[in-house]
């Protein structure tokens, strides 16, 4: 189903809202350094998956989720305090697999042009 603008335009807030309220008012030391990709927004307003990109080891993504998911219902409130909808949306954190999915491409587009150019010397 397409979304439509308001569900767009909400997941917006939400995104600009929880960046704000993790850099400001998270103190978890297991959540490093998240960047939110993508706010997906049901459209009964009810839910919203919040795809995260995560700077480190696997241990460390573990961690963040870990903490993120557990402070789920904090940051809920928080947005309810500062956003004005009948329903603040339930939280599900998840992680964009497509920055990595992006980095190991372009790994991939850079071996073969080098495999191509060291290929050309050899003839």
């Amino acid at each position: 189903m397409e979304p439509s603008r308001r569900m767009e335009k909400v997941g917006d807030l939400i995104r600009t809202e929880l960046a704000d309220i993790i850099l400001r008012k998270l103190k978890d030391p297991r959540v490093g350094f998240v960047t939110i990709t993508h706010v997906e927004v049901s459209p009964d307003l009810r839910h919203a998956r919040v795809l995260i990109s995560v700077l480190g080891s696997d241990e460390q993504k573990k961690d963040t989720m870990k903490g993120l998911k557990s402070a789920a219902p904090f940051m809920r409130v928080e947005l309810g305090k500062r956003m004005k909808l009948r329903v603040t949306p339930e939280l599900a954190f998840t992680f964009d697999e497509s920055i990595e999915r992006g980095a190991h491409m372009l790994e991939l587009l850079e071996s073969i042009k080098k495999e191509h150019k060291d290929g050309e010397g050899e003839e």
